[in-house]
């Protein structure tokens, strides 16, 4: 089974620039999923990291496998659109090689546990068929709530409300 861009964008709450799945290649409900990442100079995070040398952040590389481990859990949730999953570990990260501007980041997971709240997974990312970063991670399902924004005032107490009381003599 493969999916495309927007079949993906149906799976995972991600949006640029943070989402880091292209397209899946491959796809065995519950067990395992193969997913390409095309690693572009026009990434935000080569800005900084690092001018002259762009290198990209194994940290996303890593966040990169853990989409991947998301789509797999997501697909077998009907509720899909009311829940995240989220990080709650990172075992045995390995960074091999760096992973640069026009590298084809393929990034393969398999399912070690699978319940319906949590999961663990192995991940693997390779450019060329050599392995770039590996890792073990762990997610739970919790609830998508929506939070306040910062700029939303609706709640906000009136300016009446944070003057100063006085007193009257």
């Amino acid at each position: 089974m493969k999916f495309n861009i927007q079949e993906i964008l149906d799976f995972l709450p991600h949006r640029y620039p943070f989402l880091l799945i292209d397209r899946i290649v491959e796809f065995e409900p519950a067990k395992r999923l193969v997913a390409i990442k095309n690693v572009t100079i026009n990434e935000p995070f080569f800005q900084g990291h690092f001018p002259g040398y762009p290198i990209m952040p194994g940290v996303l590389v890593v966040e990169a496998m853990a989409q991947a481990g998301g789509i797999i859990m997501m697909a077998e949730m009907p509720d899909r659109h009311e829940k995240l999953v989220v990080f709650t570990g990172i075992e045995r990260a390995k960074f091999r090689r760096p992973v640069t501007p026009g590298d084809q980041l393929r990034i393969e997971v398999d399912v070690l546990s699978f319940r319906p709240r949590a999961g663990r997974i192995q991940g693997v990312a390779l450019v060329d068929g050599k392995k770039a970063c590996e890792a073990v991670l762990t997610c739970q399902v919790v609830t998508r709530q929506r939070e306040q924004r910062a700029h939303d005032d609706s709640d906000a107490p009136s300016e009446e409300d944070k003057a100063p009381a006085t007193v009257a003599e």
